[in-house]
């Protein structure tokens, strides 16, 4: 039991006339037993269900609760009664090394109810016992491997190190997978890895191209100032911040090349220059991305915390002398474990309530929505004047050249009123720049793209848009025979405003955006993050293009890296809704990285100068 053991289960055959013998009856016990001991480990884990209270009654004694708690094997320890020990008559009390132990629980079975054995075989063996108690034993430790404990490690959080000393080391740590249009905590976590009496000042920005604080900027700060910590301690600093809802699968999130300073006392430690997190943007919500993750677990990655054959209950601080003993101090440790069971639900609901207000609880834990549903196929966040989708025009078999097929009405989403509508070809073809089979949408001719020798379906298409109905109809006629059963196109629909309407839309005069950085100086293959501020206008979705060829790469994001080339590149970007609207960029690269990337000027001086 104790090795985690527990499966494959196999349990007895019968059959007339099968002899049963005293293996086969302790084989179906380990059958069930097996299977709940499996089942206690699968659903709850590790850990105290109740009670288990530590405190201490004298100067020599301890009192322990009664309770129930699951060990890593899901075996059940009941201490159906409160217990008191004397702290010495407790096992491993004369193996501790200090004035510190840990007070640790166990299963344990003893064989009790000695009854005469009428087919013994030797002297000695007339009696056998009858019964197995399942019980409990108590017991000592060194508390030297008094840590938080992990069943399993799993790629959920993703690392990267700021800074690492003799003394201290710093972590970032984040979900590697993050949820569109949710909000999300960063850490920074700090930890003391000596006894050394130093102090602890550090600093550091992050870019984060598609995140945003509550202050609506692209770059968090993060840090600590004056922190002491004894060894093995450690401190957390939590950062939130907005996913915005774009339609982006992954991104990066950039350590500010130079913005990295650690300090102990008044001494510079090592930090990391630059580094990237890379983040995928899934559209699932948190309840389902954190349920798949916890989900893909396999029984070999459970098994590692199947290997915990005891229960931490308590640190006890005492103070020693040769022959005796004084307790001190009674504590719970880091490592206690409590499992929530399903029939304190109500409860810990009830008294949550007491924290939060208008708390949707229940809810929230089952991963039910607020109950708000978006209309399929619009755009969210303020682009109300756009919708898109994809469509299927049904052609049947043997379709001949000529022929004309009709999409059934659509519904755009838009409601009524003036409302322009396109639509463009959906197919897949193989990418040699990129080695993979790639989608593309063609609008327009498609006969443009036959150099590419992509084989693509022949139609003329038309739209009409029903105006009063807010909806539209595609029509395509064939101009050459396929053996294609449907046609599959994208449709965009743009809504303008029309009669009093006019009077609605938004003055663009006194709106701009601005770069950040618009002048970086960087070394040739280096990253860096190009925020944008909104001038008198909300926060929108922004492109970002380069305006020539060879200029390196810029990802949807804002993440441009650099070419290996050295030269001046430009990066124009606007507003996507709103081209007019937009400001440019420069990234000077060469070969050697100045110690300051960011070109200032100072306009008095410059005045003087003309």
């Amino acid at each position: 039991m104790s090795s985690g053991a527990l499966y494959p289960f196999e349990r007895n055959r019968y059959y007339p006339g099968k002899m049963l013998t005293s293996v086969d009856f302790q084989a179906e016990q380990n059958y069930y037993m097996n299977k709940q001991h499996f089942l206690n480990s699968l659903m709850y884990g590790a850990g105290v269900v109740c009670g288990m209270g530590v405190v201490s009654l004298d100067d020599l004694s301890i009192l322990v609760e009664s309770g129930v708690a699951f060990d890593g094997s899901g075996r059940e320890i009941v201490v159906d009664s409160s217990v008191v020990r004397k702290l010495s008559a407790i096992e491993g009390f004369d193996s501790l090394t200090g004035n510190d132990a840990k007070l640790n629980v166990r299963f344990r079975e003893q064989d009790v109810h000695s009854v005469y054995s009428v087919n013994h075989k030797g002297q000695g063996q007339e009696y056998e016992y009858n019964r197995v108690s399942e019980g409990y034993e108590l017991f000592l430790t060194d508390p030297e491997e008094e840590t938080s404990v992990y069943g399993f490690e799993s790629e959920f959080l993703t690392r990267q190190t700021l800074f690492k000393s003799q003394n201290f080391v710093g972590e970032v740590v984040m979900p590697s997978t993050v949820s569109r249009g949710r909000t999300l905590r960063i850490l920074l976590e700090v930890r003391k890895l000596t006894t050394a009496d130093v102090s602890l000042n550090c600093r550091g920005i992050l870019e984060t191209p598609i995140f945003l604080t509550a202050e609506g900027e692209h770059s968090v700060e993060i840090g600590v100032e004056d922190v002491k910590l004894g060894q093995g301690e450690s401190l957390s600093r939590e950062y939130w911040v907005n996913v915005q809802d774009l339609e982006v699968e992954e991104t990066d999130i950039i350590l500010r090349s130079g913005s990295a300073t650690a300090f102990e006392d008044e001494h510079a430690i090592g930090t990391a220059s630059n580094f990237s997190i890379k983040v995928r943007v899934s559209g699932l919500s948190p309840v389902e991305i954190v349920g798949k993750e916890i989900g893909r677990i396999n029984l070999e990655m459970r098994q590692v915390g199947m290997l915990q054959d005891s229960i931490a209950l308590a640190l006890i601080h005492m103070e020693r002398t040769e022959n005796a003993y004084i307790i001190d101090e009674v504590r719970e440790p880091l490592s206690k474990k409590y499992i929530m069971a399903p029939s304190q639900t109500s409860m810990r609901y009830r008294y949550l309530e007491y924290y939060v207000k208008d708390v949707e609880l229940e809810g929230r834990e089952m991963g039910q929505s607020s109950g708000e549903m978006p209309v399929a196929g619009a755009v969210h966040g303020d682009m109300r004047n756009i919708a898109t989708g994809t469509l299927e025009i049904p052609l049947g078999k043997n379709a001949r050249e000529g022929d004309i097929r009709y999409s059934g009405e659509i519904t755009h989403g838009l409601g009524k009123g003036n409302v322009y509508v396109d639509i463009g070809y959906d197919y897949v073809s193989d990418d040699p720049d990129v080695g993979a089979n790639m989608k593309s949408t063609i609008y327009g001719n498609p006969d443009l793209f036959s150099r590419q020798n992509v084989r693509l379906v022949d139609a003329e298409t038309a739209v009409k848009v029903l105006n009063e109905k807010g909806t539209f109809v595609v029509a395509a006629k064939l101009l050459k025979s396929v053996d294609y059963l449907v046609l599959t196109y994208r449709w965009v629909a743009i809504r303008f405003p029309a009669g009093e309407d006019v009077e609605l839309t938004e003055d663009y005069y006194d709106k701009s955006i601005s770069v950040d950085t618009p002048t970086v100086i960087m070394g040739t293959r280096e990253t860096h993050f190009f925020g944008v501020r909104f001038n008198n206008m909300k926060s929108c979705s922004i492109t970002y293009e380069l305006t020539s060829t060879g200029s390196g790469e810029i990802s949807s994001d804002g993440i441009y890296t650099a070419p290996s080339k050295e030269g001046v590149y430009e990066i124009r970007i606007y507003c996507t809704d709103m081209p007019v609207i937009c400001a440019y960029a420069y990234a000077i690269v060469k070969k050697q990285m100045l110690p300051d990337k960011t070109i200032h000027v100072d306009k008095e001086e410059s005045g003087d100068k003309k």
